[in-house]
């Protein structure tokens, strides 16, 4: 395919690419008539002719092929489910890989293009000068490589200045297609929440750009040694060498921080956003992408980020800080319980512990807020050599001011003037970063009640519960979490991962042991006689109980909850699918029956004080609905009805007891018993259980009469 490009490259083709095809705020300053920053688009745009249709950018083949290679990416179709691919091992993905490797190379230069001419070379769309600097960037944003010299023909030109076009062009299509769909002002007007998203990127569109991030670090990694003589450096610094040192600051960085941004503010609350996280904190680590090996040592301690990339932190500031900020706002929404949360809000405390790197950014704060200082002259200062009248023994606080002028421009040139810019350090962030290490603690609290649980419910479903004769749980709630269809593993992961996270978080703001023993005892006083269920916090009322503001955050959140029960009357309850329907009806008029006949008896029978007495209540009223009721917000009036002594047969109508009575008829039958000598056998057995729990329970179990 490259070869047919490039064949069309020579004969000089020029083709059409509809202006409409291009991101939003590209398509709205061309069709305003205003041309862009960016010298992709300059001397390319070609208005239509009277009765045309349309606004069209002329194209050389190889731009034309990379544009649509590009756009393809923003507005390809969903695949079916069926047929689901990852994109790290899709054939795009794997191009993108290729295409950077070759064109932005971190070892050796730029293949050159394939001649179809034997003694021939593929020409660049337009002549190079090899005598224009490549310190212009950042100051100018014409392209240096696309300067047409009219008087000087192709042939003159430097081989490796003709090469470099098709890095740069390629590095600006892939970034200007992926990433520049929000322009500052577009990025402010989105703050609005009554303005219609415009462009919504996908997971696969995030995965490809995190691929275009770590190849250019490692890209600009690559960049050589400076030589110590100034001499030597003017004659041996390659355009390939020059393109390293500026290419993410004067490509890159004001269009993926307004994209983070953009993610971090409208992305869903799940587990999709892992794809923006990793991105980001590609970006923040360049050091991950040096050449150089870390050294090989046999303790297993974070590797610390060196002093050299001091420099990028402060360039980057917003970077670290702003968006650090963002992604507390979101973990401060979502469900920590989750293990794929979790592990994001492990992933970002782990990039920021990183030895010396929560100092450096400190730095890089200190420098901004650093005052103002009147100097004349002071932006030329940034670029002075001792070749323009500096001198490298110069005092250390021109440098110091260099660097607080460095940061400014970058925070001001992607926010504006007027930016009120929030310490990552502040007392306001630190307040978020404890609410969160309190969420954190919450989180642990719930998924240990709910793996106790989980334990307890798995106990319960034995193969020998089939053989009680107890009457079933019919007040049982529903306790359901995503984590009961995890597992146990994923639970264990949730609390290692919050755990590290609060480790983490600790270290980067140096929160006390005392503040955390605060936020533990914070969070367990919602904890009942058992340390296992905690209701939502609220407050008691003469109507019950009233969720406050928290209490509605934990239960909108998963962090607590209500148990949902029945209330009523156990005998009166709908009807349920392990039981059998005219059984239920047929057991409840029987005994309908014989509490009405014999209500007076049981009520003289429990009121006594001896051990008849304890035996009766026992098994003739209902202990388990008053032991509920604290669970429940309900209003007091509906559960203070006293139903008195009664007999309950409902039990009998359950599949599991009758399952079970003739599984023991059919045992019994085996050693030559029959069903009446089987019934006394049940009834006995019974009737000693009933004694031995009267003996044991009746000191705690709670009663009615």
């Amino acid at each position: 395919m490259m070869k047919l490009v490039y064949k069309l490259q020579a004969e000089e083709y020029r083709y059409d690419f509809p202006v409409s095809y291009l991101p939003g705020p590209v398509k709205a300053s061309i069709q305003e008539q205003v041309l862009p920053e960016c010298s992709l688009y300059h001397n390319k745009v070609q208005f239509p002719s009277s009765g045309g249709l349309g606004l069209n950018l002329a194209l050389n083949p190889f731009e034309y092929y990379m544009f649509y290679f590009a756009i393809s990416l923003i507005t390809q179709k969903n695949s079916p489910a069926t047929h689901h691919v990852s994109p790290s091992n899709s054939a795009y993905f794997i191009l993108v890989d290729t295409y950077l490797k070759c064109f932005l190379p971190t070892e050796g230069s730029v293949l050159p293009p394939p001649s179809s001419n034997p003694g021939g070379a593929i020409p660049s769309p337009t002549p190079r000068s090899p005598a224009v600097p490549f310190s212009s960037y950042g100051m100018h944003h014409t392209s240096l490589l696309k300067r047409h010299i009219a008087h000087q023909p192709s042939v003159n030109a430097d081989p490796a200045s003709q090469e470099i076009w098709r890095s740069e062009t390629l590095l600006q299509i892939f970034v200007e297609m992926w990433l520049h769909h929000y322009s500052l002002e577009m990025y402010q007007k989105m703050q609005s929440p009554h303005v219609k998203e415009s462009f919504k990127p996908t997971e696969e569109h995030v995965l490809v750009v995190r691929l275009l991030v770590k190849h250019l670090h490692a890209f600009s990694n690559s960049l050589k040694p400076e030589p110590l003589s100034p001499s030597a450096h003017s004659h041996t610094a390659s355009p390939l060498e020059e393109f390293k040192r500026v290419v993410i600051p004067r490509f890159v960085q004001e269009k993926l921080y307004i994209f983070l941004q953009h993610c971090f503010g409208h992305w869903p609350l799940d587990a999709s956003f892992r794809a923006v996280l990793e991105m980001w904190l590609s970006y923040l680590q360049p050091w991950r992408y040096a050449p150089e090996k870390p050294p090989q040592s046999t303790e297993p301690l974070p590797r610390s980020v060196s002093e050299k990339w001091a420099a990028f932190i402060q360039e980057n500031l917003l970077m670290y800080t702003k968006l650090f900020v963002g992604f507390l706002n979101r973990a401060l929404r979502t469900d920590l319980v989750s293990p794929k949360n979790a592990l994001m809000v492990f992933r970002v405390a782990k990039v920021f512990a990183q030895p010396n790197l929560a100092e450096m950014i400190l730095k890089g704060e200190q420098l901004f807020l650093e005052p103002e200082l009147v100097i004349p002259h002071r932006q030329h200062r940034l670029f002075m050599s001792p070749t323009l009248g500096g001198s490298f023994l110069s005092s250390r606080s021109p440098a110091v001011t260099d660097a607080s002028f460095k940061v400014k421009s970058h925070v001001y040139s992607l926010e504006g003037q007027d930016f009120q810019y929030k310490q990552m350090f502040g007392t306001e962030v630190r307040n978020l970063v404890l609410k969160l290490a309190q969420l954190i603690c919450q989180a642990q609290q719930t998924a240990k009640s709910i793996s106790d649980h989980s334990a307890e419910t798995m106990a319960s479903q034995s193969f020998f519960s089939w053989f009680r004769f107890t009457p079933s749980d019919m007040n049982g709630s529903y306790t359901g979490n995503d984590l009961d269809e995890i597992g146990q593993d994923s639970i264990k992961k949730t609390d290692e991962y919050l755990e590290k996270a609060l480790e983490y978080l600790c270290q980067i703001f140096k929160l006390s042991e005392a503040q955390l023993t605060q936020m533990m005892m914070k969070c367990g006083t919602a904890q009942d006689e058992n340390g296992k269920k905690q209701l939502p916090d609220c407050i008691a009322s003469e109507n019950g109980l009233i969720l406050t503001p928290l209490g509605r955050y934990q239960i909108i959140n998963g962090l607590r909850r209500f148990e949902l029960q029945y209330q009523g009357d156990t005998e009166l309850q709908p009807i349920r699918s392990y039981e059998n329907a005219a059984l239920v009806r047929l057991l409840f008029r029987l005994s309908s029956a014989l509490n009405e006949r014999f209500a007076d008896q049981m009520e003289v029978l429990c009121s006594r004080d001896d051990f008849v007495g304890r035996l009766c209540r026992y098994h003739l009223t209902n202990p388990q609905l008053i032991q509920k009721i604290r669970y429940s917000p309900v209003v007091r009036d509906r559960t203070s009805h006293n139903w008195g002594p009664r007999i309950s047969l409902r039990f009998l109508a359950s599949y599991r007891t009758l399952i079970s009575l003739l599984l023991i008829y059919f045992l019994a039958s085996w050693f030559y018993v029959g069903p009446v000598g089987c019934t006394f056998i049940i009834l006995t057995g019974y009737f000693l259980y009933a004694v031995i729990m009267t003996f044991f329970f009746e000191g705690w179990k709670p009663h009615e009469h």
